[in-house]
């Protein structure tokens, strides 16, 4: 049976989709995870809270590597795209794997403001901005440290994010 080009596209992309999906479904939102999350992680992550601006361990980290999901895993931030915005919490201009963040309308405390969270953990990560640098994209992905754990770039290819290897400047 002879198929026309374009069926054997369409089951191209297919299978392409299906390796992807099945590459993005091994993050979850684990219950074990979870109960062992730090209380303030727990506040953060699951009841969506605020850490105290410059308290976050992660505000002034300045090693290359990737930052993801305490709770899931889930791949979010390059520190190459990290940048010292003077907000008291780590901002990044743009997620590493935008697939892996949603953005809902959050209009809590009196503002309109666009929370972020992680898509697979459903973790509440912080808020976006549109008042980061121009020349980058014009965002501030303004994250809780707590909501963050952070892949040193040495270790990221044996935890399992090499795909993420060459997303990382060093320097």
């Amino acid at each position: 049976m002879v198929l026309p080009c374009g069926i054997w596209d369409e089951m191209a992309r297919g299978r392409i989709q299906e390796r992807e999906e099945s590459a993005v479904s091994q993050y979850r939102k684990d219950p074990n995870v979870i109960a062992q999350l730090t209380p303030e992680q727990f506040h953060i992550t699951q009841q969506s809270g605020t850490e105290r601006p410059g308290s976050g361990a992660h505000l002034h980290t300045k090693a290359p590597g990737l930052y993801v999901d305490v709770v899931s895993g889930e791949p979010l931030f390059v520190s190459s795209d990290k940048y010292e915005s003077g907000c008291g919490w780590p901002s990044f201009t743009k997620p590493v794997a935008p697939q892996h963040i949603n953005e809902h309308r959050d209009t809590s405390l009196g503002m309109i403001r666009t929370e972020v969270r992680s898509r697979d953990g459903d973790s509440h990560l912080g808020h976006v901005f549109p008042d980061g640098p121009a020349e980058r994209g014009g965002l501030r992905y303004c994250i809780n440290s707590a909501a963050l754990r952070f892949v040193p770039l040495a270790e990221m290819e044996r935890e399992g994010y090499g795909a993420f290897v060459s997303q990382v400047e060093v320097g």
